[in-house]
């Protein structure tokens, strides 16, 4: 199987820029960008092992997966040649039923 795409939906895009937001009004930036970049660089393994993250257990669906990356989940919508990066939440905030990409 070859390499598949990675997508970030706009939702995803959102959560990143909220985490460096969140820590750049507690006067450490630094820790944002770093966590932000640490996100960017786990998601490169769906690249080549796109079934690596385990189905999303609020909703049992296979193809609504997620990485963890304490302290957050990293929510994907696999597809056959791309993966959709949907959301970056904190790990222990609740799933929202309404997530983006949920069949």
């Amino acid at each position: 199987m070859g390499d598949v795409r990675i997508d970030l939906a706009q939702s995803a895009r959102d959560d990143l820029a909220e985490i460096i937001e969140w820590y750049t009004s507690q006067k450490v930036p630094h820790v944002g960008v770093r966590l932000v970049t640490e996100i960017r660089d786990r998601l490169r393994q769906l690249n080549r092992f796109p079934d690596s993250g385990r189905v999303v257990p609020e909703f049992e669906t296979p193809s609504l997966r997620e990485l963890e990356h304490p302290p957050f989940r990293i929510v994907y919508r696999r597809d056959q040649d791309a993966v959709t990066v949907v959301r970056v939440w904190r790990s222990e905030r609740l799933m929202d039923p309404g997530l983006p990409g949920k069949a």
